[in-house]
Parts: C-alpha cells; structure tokens; sequence
C-alpha cells in the first residue's frame, strides 16, 4: 500500500490539531483554509491536464524520443499525462497492475510505460525497422547515379 494515502491525511489532522492547540479556533480556521486551498490546487491542476489531453488523439506524442528522453522513474501518470498532452493507449488487461500505457508518433516510434501504483516502474522506446530496399524518406544519403 502507498504510503502517501496514509500520511498526507494524518499530517493535516496532524496540523489541525496543533493549529487548535497553539491557536485556538482561529488557527484551525487558517490551517484548515490552507489545506482547502492546496486540494483545490492539486483539483485545478488535474482538471487542467485531462482538458489539454481531451483535445488529443488516445496514445499520441508529438515525438516519442523527445518523450523517452524525459521519462524519470517515479513520475506520476498524471504527469506523464501532463508532458505528452495525451492519454496513454492501455495494453495491459484492465484493472491489473503493473498497468501499460503506449504513445505513439507519427514516424511510427513508440513508448511503452510500465506503471505500478500510479508510478512509472519502467519505460521503453521502440522504433521501426528501416528498410533495406531504399524506400523514399528512409535514406539521409542521395541516390547512386
């Protein structure tokens, strides 16, 4: 279990009762209104990044080296969410952890991303195999005359 479900509200029970004690009434009135105002940030920030991701293509990045080069262990799939502007395409079964999350690119690139807990856990860049037939757009060098 994560331990941040447990401590987060036992530290603003926590700092309520220390506000109760040291101030009184008053101090649980700011402390409390303090602790309002940070979950509506936290609120406002995810509604932010699911409206910008709404806009996008299911499982789309602009780039996915420019992705994987970003990627960090421990990044939250909120954040992940928030970098490729995009929600992941799901590849593993529904509701099973470790969940599997793929963006792709228009080159044909591709990040998975191995989440457990809501962490990413691992990462991988995919890219496809160049042709060995000289097809158009595939080759930097000119043609042989």
């Amino acid at each position: 279990m994560n331990s941040q479900k447990i401590l987060v509200p036992v530290a603003g029970v926590a700092l309520v009762v220390l506000a109760y004690w040291y101030s009184g009434w008053a101090g649980v009135a700011v402390v409390t209104g303090g602790l309002v105002m940070w979950l509506l940030l936290h609120f406002t920030r995810m509604m932010q990044v699911l409206k910008r991701a709404a806009n996008r293509p299911i499982g789309f990045v602009d780039s996915a080296v420019m992705l994987n080069a970003k990627l960090k262990p421990q990044l939250t799939l909120l954040h992940v969410v928030a970098m490729t502007r995009a929600l992941g395409e799901l590849r593993s079964p529904p509701d099973s952890q470790p969940e599997i999350f793929r963006w792709t690119d228009s080159g044909g690139s591709y990040v998975d991303c191995t989440f457990a807990g809501g962490k990413l856990a691992g990462h991988e860049l995919t890219r496809p195999a160049v042709a060995d037939d000289g097809a158009p757009g595939e080759s930097c060098a000119p043609p042989a005359p």
